[in-house]
């Protein structure tokens, strides 16, 4: 210390001439954090899987929905209003793909113009990044939609833009009431004007340095950053810097007041507190590395801190001291003693019980904790509309197409069957309705589209018992049919009879007539034959041989016709007559043999045979059937995807369960199929929120236990103990729980949110742990001083809590009110992490604190140093 007095002002030149430089060659850490995105999740997560899949295949296309509110019903003008949005939007080109006029025929308005007409959805497609996507919707709004018309523009990319701009306004708010807040609480504390500026300028470097120094590593290394970076740096290096600041102050003015000089009272306030810093800002930096263990993105952006940590020790020993030696007696002005560095009374009063009647201290800890941490449930809630509030546009649009057309419709889950050969084929699409059939059975399904049911509902035409049923009528019709022929042959015969007669029953003609008479009575065979046994190719086989014998029939009475001048006339028209008979019965047989080629294609098929649907090689060149092959293709169409519709708000708990289900249903449909070994991917707000609870749960589980099991060696270590640092750590863990409690109620039970937000619980245990930490290492290092100078552990503990009690209290204080300036960010995760943290601060410095760790201390004796032994000064 006594070289950095010696260089303070070179020191300090140095330090302030190297934070102004990074700051102004830094990247933009607000920018970088909006480029990285919501989630961030990992390559392995099924939604992300499915991203890429899209993004490979040239299918990453983005949609938004042009929600139109209307006032009446959906008449000609309305309808050709909307034709001409369309078209105007159409008009915009690049990198719009494709816009779906919802009035362009009834499939599509049946899906996208709600059952009473007065919600309408125009599908926007397009191919770009969050930021293209964002100013295509801004021209759409500022340029395309009429004045006079309520309309929205949502989706997950202008969600998502929503969600970063909220986050950027309450990071500029929670900066101004944190320096204010501070400011005004330092002034009731030390009484000076002077005194305040000390911490915010030291802070204020380190907050501005450290966010260079990140920036420059995301920009470098690919450091994490999310939203929470630079909100956290502010909260956290604003509190805890500030209470770093009060120690070290608090203990140089008591240095001051026992007569020692300015250099001196420097040096002993950091061989003393100076220690019990370093300590506090070792664990607190151990508890923020160890995030970096966490594998979620978002997750590991709070790793910034433990660089701001680094940064804020380097300020508090070389910038502080130098504006200690620089103000001196000054730095107090006017106030001549501060209250920070009275004796706590109400400590004082605490530690009677805490220290002389243990047993009870811990009874009173134990009423006031326990039964709130028996209403903890853990509710989680995905719901990243709840963030931002109902003042934002997106949410409004997905308010009024939850409203127009149920919670589901406005984002659907979308599963995906990704091959490496084409799914496009009549024997495959058929398994797609059987994975459809699987899904759609599944509780909270309300329906769902796919190639085999572009509406939601299936393609009758396709199921082999609707076509069998086509061919049995077919053959109805077909033996009616022959009824007919036969009843005109008959007539036929008797006219051919009559004529043989006039002309003197001549044999050719007498001849034609039984022969006719032979062939209609086949014909009446074939036909009875036909309704008994529906022997579809055998009845082709013999009309095909009645026919060729009306054909010469025909040609006799033709030749006959031409030799015979009285009888040509009626032996033209019965020629004629057996021409158009043997036409019908041409075209019977020629159906037939149409059914016959199905059913045997249909037979044929293992598609047909496994899934009860069979699907036309012609039907997938349809005029119809094009464009739902483009629809829920991609790729070379080695890729199907699935829409599935949830009965459930996407963003609930249940929406998450239920998309397991759809996971689970899929895994099973596919088995035994030509999808069997295709990959599945499940993408949709559903999906990623499904994988954000896995993901979480799985890093809350690590991280806490790698940083608990960090924070335990190093402060066993530094306090030459193992139990200290246990009880030290398990009051953090009540604290915790007992915060978490409270904040579930005020939020759950309270305001009826699904559950507290799902990064929440992870900040909120990090944020408090680390910091909570700090204030019993400041009782307990003093107390170690007081035990190490040979008083016993009773009175350790007595002196120690009366002259620590104001220090942690205002500290808990200050760090509570830079969090709790947080709360009008308007942020919901980040109230509710602050909220946890107050609570927790609050309920650690005034209850389990000065309660909780004298009752165990005292109950231990010298036991607390095991398996070490107590030092002890001669």
């Amino acid at each position: 210390m006594h070289s950095i007095l010696k260089f303070k002002w070179l020191i300090a030149a140095a330090l302030i001439i190297l934070t102004a430089v990074l700051f102004v060659l830094a990247p933009n850490l607000t920018q970088q954090a909006e480029e990285a995105g919501t989630f961030q999740l990992s390559d392995e997560a099924a939604s992300q899987r499915a991203a890429d899949i899209l993004e490979e295949a040239g299918a990453a296309d983005q949609t938004i929905s042009l929600v139109l509110a209307l006032d009446g019903e959906l008449d000609e003008e309305t309808r050709s209003m909307i034709e001409t949005l369309v078209n105007d939007i159409e008009g915009l080109e690049e990198p719009i793909t494709s816009v779906l006029n919802p009035v362009e025929s009834a499939d599509l308005e049946e899906q996208l113009v709600s059952e009473d007409g007065r919600t309408v959805l125009i599908p926007v497609t397009i191919d770009g990044t969050n930021e293209e996507v964002n100013a295509i919707a801004d021209e759409i709004r500022s340029q395309l939609i009429p004045s006079d018309l309520t309309a929205y523009i949502t989706g997950q990319a202008i969600i998502s833009s929503d969600v970063n701009a909220s986050a950027q306004e309450g990071l500029e708010r929670t900066e101004i009431i944190t320096v204010v807040l501070i400011f005004v609480l330092l002034l009731a504390v030390f009484r000076s004007i002077i005194t305040p500026f000390v911490p915010l300028v030291a802070v204020g470097i380190t907050y501005l340095l450290s966010q260079s120094i990140v920036a420059f590593l995301v920009d470098w290394f690919g450091f994490p950053v999310s939203n929470y970076t630079q909100i956290f740096l502010v909260a956290i290096l604003f509190g805890i810097g500030t209470d770093y600041c009060i120690l070290l102050l608090s203990r140089y003015k008591e240095e001051l007041a026992a007569g020692h000089s300015v250099e001196d009272a420097i040096v002993n306030t950091y061989k003393t507190a100076g220690r019990t810093l370093l300590i506090s800002g070792l664990a607190v930096f151990i508890g923020f590395t160890a995030i970096g263990f966490a594998e979620f993105p978002i997750f590991k952006s709070a790793v910034a801190v433990a660089v701001g940590i680094a940064v804020l020790m380097l300020v508090l020993y070389t910038i502080v001291p130098f504006l200690m030696a620089l103000l001196k007696e000054k730095l107090f002005w006017p106030s001549k003693k501060s209250a920070a560095h009275q004796d706590s009374k109400l400590w004082v009063l605490l530690s009677k019980l805490s220290v002389n009647r243990p047993l009870l201290s811990m009874l009173v800890v134990a009423v006031i904790t326990v039964p709130l941490l028996f209403t903890y449930g853990n509710e989680l809630s995905f719901n990243t509309v709840d963030e931002i509030g109902s003042e934002y546009e997106s949410v409004q649009g997905l308010r009024a197409i939850e409203e127009g057309f149920g919670q589901g419709d406005s984002l659907p889950v979308q599963v995906l069957i990704n091959a490496e050969e084409s799914l496009a084929t009549a024997e495959t699409i058929p398994y797609a309705e059987t994975v459809a059939e699987e899904i759609e059975q599944l509780e909270g399904v309300e329906s769902v589209r796919t190639v085999t049911r572009p509406t939601g509902e299936s393609i009758e035409d396709f199921y082999v018992t609707d076509q069998v049923g086509l061919v049995s009528e077919g053959i109805t019709e077909a033996a009616g049919g022959l009824e007919e022929v036969q009843s005109g042959l008959t007539e036929i015969q008797d006219n051919l009879t009559a004529i043989s007669e006039q002309a003197g029953n001549t044999d050719g003609l007498n001849n034609a007539a039984a022969s006719l008479g032979q062939l209609n009575t086949q014909l009446g065979q074939v036909t009875q034959g036909l309704q008994a046994t529906s022997n579809i190719e055998q009845t082709a086989g013999a009309l095909t041989q009645i026919s060729g014998g009306l054909t010469e029939l025909q040609q006799g009475l033709e030749e006959a016709a031409a030799g015979s001048g009285e009888l040509a006339g009626g032996l033209t028209q019965i020629a004629e007559g057996v021409g158009s008979a043997n036409s019908g019965l041409t075209e019977i047989a020629a159906g037939l043999t149409e059914a016959a080629d199905l059913l045997q294609a249909i037979s044929d098929s293992e598609s047909a045979r496994d899934t009860g649907l069979y699907i036309p090689e012609d039907a997938l060149e349809g005029e119809d059937f094009v464009p739902v092959l483009d629809r829920y293709y991609f790729g070379e169409e080695t890729g199907l995807m699935f829409e599935v519709i949830l009965s459930e708000n996407p963003y609930s708990p249940e929406a998450i369960d239920i998309t397991e289900n759809i996971k689970a249903a899929v895994e099973r449909s596919v088995a035994n199929t030509p999808f069997e070994d295709a990959e599945l991917a499940f993408s949709g707000i559903s999906s990623i929120n499904s994988d954000l609870r896995d993901i979480s749960s799985a890093d809350f589980t690590r991280t806490v236990t790698i940083m608990l099991i960090s924070l335990f060696v190093v402060l066993a270590i530094l306090f030459r103990s193992l139990i200290m640092p246990l009880f030290m750590i398990g009051s953090l863990l009540l604290t915790y729980y007992t915060s978490v409690s409270i904040t579930e109620l005020i939020f759950v039970e309270g305001f009826g949110y699904d559950g507290i937000s799902w990064a929440v619980p992870f900040f909120g245990f990090v944020m408090l742990v680390a910091l909570g930490v700090d204030y019993s290492i400041f009782l307990l290092d003093r107390f170690r001083e007081e035990a190490v100078r040979g008083a016993a552990v009773g009175q350790a503990l007595h002196i120690s809590m009366a002259k620590m009690g104001t220090v942690i209290i205002t500290a808990a204080v200050i760090l509570a009110g830079t969090f709790g300036a947080m709360i009008p960010s308007g942020v919901l995760s980040l109230v509710q992490i602050a909220s946890i943290v107050v609570t927790g601060l609050l309920l650690y410095g005034l209850i389990v604190l000065p309660l909780l760790i004298p009752a165990i201390s005292i109950s231990f004796g010298d036991g607390l140093w095991w398996p070490f032994r107590r030092k002890r000064k001669d």
